[in-house]
């Protein structure tokens, strides 16, 4: 097993500890896969940000199918000298288009790099089709924020956005100590799996419009926040619903605001 070097580049901290490393990887192969998600176990894996190759190594060895995205060039000629059998894609994993990865589905892994963990999950959403399981660590805040149930304080835009598309797992907490420089927080490992959800019934575009403009102003209550998209005359205004503040709502409730915003 290879005891990978650390160093921390582009808002990045490095993962350290092997036991965490082989226990991240591990949360895509089949026997940790809940019930349905089990028939993605053997789809190839595409790793973002494999730094020194912590986790590249077990899933390797995994005997899965794996392309590493990296933007570091000092990574990627590491990479390429120490895992030959992998195949290291140079670039922003923000600025690709993801079909071009494999054509067809993959799963997504990754110790994402703080500064851009949640512009990495908003990706996966458009590109959900391809995705069916997105695994990896992250913030913990951003990973609380991204599995919590509605009336969370932490439940925000992300929340709803995900859940509509996918059944969000909080896994563990990872301390700061495993990591080289460690970072001033505590990480979250999650577990993303598509729901069987094929269509919202709604706008998709409204229902965004609808969760962002209502946790955009997530103090007032959606009949205030939500004025300028839904009709005062709309028969919805008069519902209980609209008393409550965005928070306390889950993917139904946004549902039922868009097609109210549609009439």
């Amino acid at each position: 097993m290879t005891q990978v070097k650390a160093k921390k580049a582009l808002g990045q901290h490095f993962l350290t500890d092997l036991n965490v490393a082989k226990r991240i990887a591990d949360t895509i192969e089949k026997d940790q896969l809940p019930g349905n998600a089990k028939r993605w176990a053997d789809i190839p894996v595409a790793e973002v940000g494999p730094g020194m190759g912590v986790l590249s190594q077990f899933l390797i060895k995994a005997g899965r199918v794996v392309k590493a995205v990296e933007i570091d060039s000092e990574s990627v000629e590491y990479l390429n000298k120490v895992f030959p059998d992998l195949e290291v894609i140079e670039g922003d994993f923000l600025k690709m288009n993801l079909t071009d990865l494999f054509g067809g589905e993959f799963a997504l892994i990754g110790n994402y790099p703080y500064n851009i963990s949640s512009q990495i999950f908003f990706k996966v959403l458009d590109y959900r089709e391809q995705i069916p399981v997105v695994a990896g660590m992250l913030q913990k805040e951003v990973a609380e924020r991204i599995c919590c149930k509605p009336g969370s304080k932490v439940y925000g835009i992300l929340s709803v956005l995900l859940q509509a598309w996918y059944d969000c797992e909080y896994l563990f907490s990872v301390p700061p100590g495993v990591f080289a420089p460690p970072p001033k927080v505590t990480s979250g490992v999650i577990r993303l799996t598509r729901n069987d959800r094929t269509s919202l019934g709604c706008d998709e575009r409204l229902f965004k419009t609808v969760v962002k403009t209502a946790f955009g102003q997530r103090r007032k209550t959606l009949r205030n926040s939500l004025s300028s998209i839904i009709p005062a005359d709309s028969p919805i205004m008069k519902d209980p619903i609209m008393g409550l503040r965005p928070e306390r709502l889950g993917v139904e409730d946004f549902i039922k605001l868009t097609l109210a915003a549609t009439k």
